[in-house]
């Protein structure tokens, strides 16, 4: 025997002359490549005499299933008819978002759709797209941040503390708060995340776990930060039981790190060769909740949003001890993710990506720029934004254009003017580059009800 498995010895152990040799040898490429041979084709009999066993097995799972029922690869053609839709704010997105929505209304797996008032243009669905399907989930409708989120804590500390103490809360987040690739904390924390069987039965998870435990209370790049602020409470009727007034608040941005990132880029690789599409359209290639693969991101997804909200919960902890203060309110909220709920009496799988749950009821948190107040809002319930609203004011400038337009002496001044310390934070994030939060929450009025404000005094983001 060669060291090597090959499609032969598949075909003489009594695989059928179909796809699941191929799946089975991808598999065993992929997850055994230092077992032996001989231990492989043991195990490979069984799975062929009983693969009924196997259905939902990490490794030998997608081998079974390719026995009992195999996925049918076809190419799926755009319908010439859009799934219902709603767009809020229509004046003030760019024409290549609602483009990239209409394509996505027209999956044969879409059932409605929604485009929010913060709206540009991103890979697959545009960045603020809603957007609901019939049992299959687009790994691209997530996005590659899975589980991408926002969390408001709020204390018991007079505004005047800002002012008061702004050396050291500057010098708490320069030293506490961890940002990017290269930066961890020192001192590590556990957390019953870890114990999650997705972390030992799913191989691809399994491998992410030392990367996730090092990340873990960290944040990511680009437009993720941790900020001190100022949090105005409106109404004296406000749920928490706190007068009205102004309060000390932590609010922080960021999503499930490397873990997110490498469940996005595997199932989406998985999802482009399963779900064959137009060119234009590839990135909204989907995976159907029945199958293996379907089922395996559904479960790697939803550990990958409780790991971001682990991370969050232990940022927000290190920070509270530092100021030597329990929170008094927590607010948090997913804008990158896909939930199991009911449109129209069906159950479907909505996507938001870039955009905020707001069924009747639900709190959430839309921030503004690093000079722009954020919102806390609760819910209304709009059926026609498939319960959703804007998940910040959105961009108005790209990256690469913010580059090209501005320059550091112009973002000093704004932060000046605003009276903001910024920590990190590059030209590419400079506060002109999103659009009027107070234009864009004009422009949802019917979707979510203001609760108070959070404005940011000390910003601190990647370097």
């Amino acid at each position: 025997m060669g060291k090597k498995l090959s499609g032969k010895a598949l075909i003489k152990l009594g695989f059928p002359k179909n796809n699941s040799i191929n799946i089975t040898l991808g598999q065993i490429n992929r997850y055994h490549k230092r077992v032996k041979k001989e231990q492989i084709l043991r195990e490979a009999k069984k799975v062929l005499l009983h693969p009924e066993n196997y259905q939902g097995d990490g490794v030998w799972g997608k081998i079974a299933e390719s026995l009992l029922d195999p996925v049918i690869v076809k190419k799926h053609a755009l319908k010439t008819v859009r799934a219902p839709f709603h767009i809020y704010g229509e004046n003030e997105i760019e024409k290549q978002a609602k483009y990239q929505l209409y394509d996505a209304l027209k999956l044969p797996v879409s059932v409605a759709g929604a485009l929010m008032p913060d709206a540009h243009s991103g890979y697959g669905l545009p960045i603020g797209g809603v957007l609901a399907t019939k049992n299959s989930v687009i790994p691209y409708g997530v996005g590659v941040d899975i589980g991408c989120r926002m969390c408001l804590t709020i204390y018991p500390i007079p505004v005047s503390y800002l002012k008061g103490k702004k050396h050291q809360l500057s010098n708490i987040l320069s030293e506490h708060t961890k940002f990017g690739m290269r930066e961890t904390h020192q001192i590590k924390h556990d957390h019953e995340i870890f114990e999650r069987d997705e972390f030992n039965d799913i191989p691809l998870v399994k491998r992410l776990k030392d990367k996730a435990y090092k990340q873990l209370g960290t944040s990511g790049g680009g437009n993720h930060f941790v900020e001190f602020g100022s949090v105005s409470i409106m109404d004296a009727k406000n749920e928490w039981g706190l007068k009205p007034g102004e309060y000390l608040g932590i609010l922080s941005h960021s999503g499930s790190r490397g873990l997110g990132a490498n469940i996005a880029k595997h199932y989406t690789y998985l999802a482009t060769k399963q779900c064959p599409l137009p060119k234009q359209v590839q990135h909204l290639a989907w995976l159907d909740l029945n199958t293996h693969d379907g089922q395996e991101y559904w479960l790697a997804m939803n550990l990958a949003g409780d790991y971001a909200t682990a991370c969050h919960d232990n940022i927000h902890k290190r920070l509270a001890k530092l100021i030597g203060e329990k929170a008094v309110v927590k607010i948090d909220n997913h804008h990158n993710f896909a939930w199991k709920e009911a449109i129209n009496g069906e159950e479907c799988i909505v996507h938001r990506k870039g955009a905020t749950p707001a069924a009747k009821g639900v709190l959430g948190i839309i921030p503004g720029s690093m000079t722009a107040p954020g919102y806390i809002v609760k819910g209304l319930g709009n059926v026609e934004s498939l319960n959703s609203a804007s998940h910040g004011a959105g961009r108005l400038f790209s990256r690469r254009k913010c580059k090209e337009t501005f320059t550091q002496s112009e973002i000093k001044k704004q932060l000046q003017k605003n009276e903001v310390t910024l920590i990190g934070g590059g030209i590419d994030e400079a506060p002109m580059a999103y659009k009027d939060i107070k234009k864009v929450m004009a422009n949802q009025q019917e979707l979510v009800e203001v609760l108070g404000t959070f404005t940011p005094k000390i910003v601190r983001m990647d370097k």
